[in-house]
């Protein structure tokens, strides 16, 4: 396996249905540490829930997104003051706004499934 990250999950979901959800567990089963981040909730999955990305502890390896658009525009600022070395834009979470201005800043951006790179090895 490969080093551990610590990952935000932007857009964090208590609701088992949801793939902010499954990709907390997954990433917990496979030795990363998730934080998850969504102002409407105090706690997921017995963790601390922080409302913003810019509460959450530091350092942030990857932010694993799970907001669409018109939800992350006003975060981009946010999210790229955060220093993350990647951000992984789920799918229907695309931002080329986002995108553009991550990678201006040396940040990586990858469209791609959290659930899919865990399970194939491309995490």
């Amino acid at each position: 396996m490969k080093q551990p990250e610590t990952v935000a999950i932007l857009g964090a979901s208590p609701k088992p249905d949801r793939y902010a959800y499954k990709a907390f567990r997954m990433l917990r089963d496979y030795g990363h540490r998730p934080i998850p981040i969504n102002p409407a909730f105090d706690e997921i999955l017995n963790e601390k829930c922080y409302p913003t990305i810019a509460d959450a502890p530091k350092p942030i390896d990857t932010v694993t997104l799970y907001l669409g658009e018109p939800r992350s525009n006003p975060l981009i600022d946010e999210i790229i003051q955060a220093k993350p070395r990647r951000i992984i834009m789920n799918p229907g979470a695309e931002n080329p706004s986002l995108a553009e201005k991550a990678e201006e800043a040396g940040i990586e951006v990858v469209e791609g499934c959290t659930l899919v790179m865990l399970q194939t090895g491309q995490f």
